[in-house]
């Protein structure tokens, strides 16, 4: 432009032009692109998005960067008691806070339901049959979300309105400032019409998020070609650059602290108000121009990548997340409901589906496009166990009153045995009917504990009766023990050389007397048997005694002890079963012999194998008749009644 454009002013106009109202104003002046010249054209904003901090605005982040800042009540009256307080205040509520309420509301709502569904199974119900109560307060609930999204809306469509309106508003001054700087109209009024646009220009703040960057582009553009067009004096231009770069600078420290911030959310919301401040400064003189706009720019690009990773981080956390959700579900598919064949079984894996439950609560959030995929299949999964266990409960009830017939039938029968002093028989029968219970299913819940205290009182009771006999047999045991070793030192003591048959008679006597003693403690057993063997063995060799009378004696002492042991019945039961399997054998055997000896007397030759033969048969018949002996004196034990 040409010099004679620009008026001179006299003294009175300096003075004017530098009262403190026109001083105020040029610090309020909008930044411009530090490195733009008289003759720049307007730059396209697809190439200035990498050389500008101010493209990454709040207007431009996406919706999840949010969070939640209500505090989530525990009860669904407080979450509709604070979804009223959001519907009551001016402003519209955040996106975060209403989600976060609506989530915990149908989460409780959910657990509410859940909860009287397992009651109603558990009270006998159907799960098929079970219909979910009306909540009341669901539909107000709904009503309060339909408000908000009808507040949310118009808030929407007022701020839309607002941005249109700004962004003519805008153009329109634009519009003006360019038709500023191609007058030639006294430089005291341009200038404060510059000054009044720049005024207005501030005042304006929301535009359309696309519009932005070339809309302030283009000011900026213009209002330094204003600038460069008019040549204000260079006392008014170096005041107004010294301005605006100590208010540049202020806000450099300033972003710069924020990187110490730990909170990296709340440093990048407070880095756009910088931003916002940056705008409405003026231009720096050139020689600073670049150095204070690469500080604010290195500045602001590190809390953006901060900003940036923290969200990374979220994401990895959400995935790590996904992950351990996932694993739970399959989990959850793997069960083989098939195995499942008893309320123990079923017990255990109820304990597991709890534990995850558990488990999944812990975790974290999901990446919002899969939470309410992850979130359906999970329920639907544990819905399903307990869909299960509810039939497999169902098809057990009509079991469950047959098993406590069964249950009470063996109670009865403990009873009646838990004073029994038959200690050997009783505790057999005690012990089948404790394992016969165990075989019996379980019984309806609201007498299982009743009637099984009921049963173990009964045994209980027998076994302890039975232990206090025992603690007191044992000392007779020991009294026994001594007696025998006296007896034993008595067999040794008879004297066989002067009388025999007294000494025969002395000894038949030791020996019925050893029977009557009762029995000794078992570790002790055998060895004073083989010493009172050993002792009758001695004095029966000296009279000469036949070994199968020996023998008799020691098979009734062995019954004898078998007779007074437990189970006493069944051993004896089975020893003669084998003494009468064992008769049957020698007398076929026998019978062998006598058919062969008529061919062998026949024979003249057969005379040694003839007496070897006649020998065996009478040995075969002195067996016979001693196995006879053995079954009698079985019998006998058998016929006496208990001691």
């Amino acid at each position: 432009m040409n010099e004679n454009l620009v008026p001179e002013l006299n003294n009175e106009e300096m003075n004017t032009s530098n009262n403190s109202e026109q001083n105020n104003e040029v610090a309020k002046e909008i930044v411009q692109p530090e490195n733009a010249t008289v003759n720049q054209q307007i730059t396209p904003t697809s190439e200035l998005a990498e050389e500008t901090p101010e493209e990454k605005t709040e207007e431009n982040q996406p919706e999840k960067e949010a969070e939640a800042t209500i505090t989530l009540p525990e009860t669904k009256d407080g979450i509709v008691e604070a979804m009223e307080k959001l519907v009551e205040q001016n402003d519209v509520p955040q996106r975060a806070d209403v989600d976060a309420l609506k989530q915990a509301f149908y989460k409780l709502k959910s657990a509410e339901n859940n909860a009287r569904k397992e009651q109603f199974v558990a009270d006998g119900g159907n799960v098929e049959d079970y219909v979910a109560e009306q909540d009341p307060q669901e539909e107000h609930f709904k009503d309060l979300l339909n408000k908000i999204k009808d507040k949310r809306a118009k808030a929407l469509e007022a701020e839309e309105k607002i941005k249109a309106d700004n962004l003519a508003k805008k153009l329109q001054i634009i519009d003006s400032i360019k038709a500023l700087t191609e007058s030639s109209d006294d430089f005291n009024k341009l200038f404060k019409e510059f000054k009044d646009l720049q005024q207005k220009w501030n005042e304006i703040k929301l535009v359309p998020a696309s519009e932005a960057n070339n809309l302030w582009k283009s000011y900026q553009i213009y209002s330094e070609k204003f600038y460069d067009l008019v040549k204000i004096n260079n006392e008014f231009r170096d005041y107004d650059f010294k301005k605006n770069m100590e208010l540049k600078t202020q806000i450099c420290e300033s972003v710069e602290k924020l990187l110490e911030e730990s909170d990296v959310v709340s440093a990048f919301y407070q880095l756009q108000n910088f931003h916002q401040q940056w705008r409405e400064i003026g231009p720096v003189d050139r020689e600073h121009r670049e150095e204070v706009w690469e500080r604010f720019k290195t500045a602001s690009t590190e809390i953006n990548k901060r900003y940036q990773a923290h969200f990374e981080t979220l994401k990895e956390q959400e995935d790590t997340n996904l992950a351990e959700k996932t694993a739970i579900c399959e989990t959850l598919k793997a069960i083989d409901y098939s195995l499942l064949t008893s309320f123990k079984e079923w017990d255990e894996k109820s304990k597991e589906i709890i534990a995850l439950q558990a488990k999944w609560k812990t975790i974290g959030f999901v990446p919002r496009k899969v939470n309410t995929q992850i979130f359906e299949e999970y329920r639907a999964l544990c819905d399903k166990f307990f869909e299960k266990k509810a039939e497999f409960f169902k098809s057990l009830k009509d079991g469950m009153e047959a098993n406590l017939e069964k249950k009470k039938a063996l109670l009865e029968k403990a009873i009646s045995l838990k004073d029994s002093t038959d200690w050997g028989k009783t505790t057999d029968e005690m012990i089948a009917i404790q394992r016969e219970w165990k075989t019996i299913g379980a019984v309806p819940r609201k007498f299982s504990d009743a009637i099984w205290k009921e049963f173990v009182a009964a045994c209980d009771y027998f076994f302890e009766q039975k232990k206090a006999a025992n603690s007191s047999q044992k000392e007779n045991e020991v009294n026994n023990l001594a007696k025998k070793k006296e007896l034993i030192e008595k067999i040794k003591a008879i004297d066989v050389t002067s009388d025999a048959k007294q000494a025969s008679d002395d000894l038949y006597a030791a020996i019925e007397e050893w029977r009557q003693i009762g029995f000794v403690p078992f570790k002790e057993k055998d060895k004073i048997y083989k010493e009172y063997q050993t002792a009758l063995d001695e004095q029966f060799d000296k009279l000469k005694i036949d070994r199968s009378e020996r023998k008799l004696q020691n098979f009734k002492s062995n019954i004898d002890d078998i007779a007074g042991s437990d189970k006493s019945q069944n051993k004896l039961y089975k020893e003669r079963e084998k003494l009468i399997y064992q008769f049957n054998k020698i007398k076929s055997e026998l019978q062998t012999y006598e058919n062969n000896i008529g061919f062998l007397s026949v024979s003249k030759n057969s005379g040694g194998l003839l007496k070897d033969m006649n020998n065996k048969i009478e040995h075969l018949k002195d067996e016979l008749d001693l196995i006879t002996k053995k079954i009698e004196t079985i019998e006998t034990s058998i016929n006496e009644p208990n001691q």
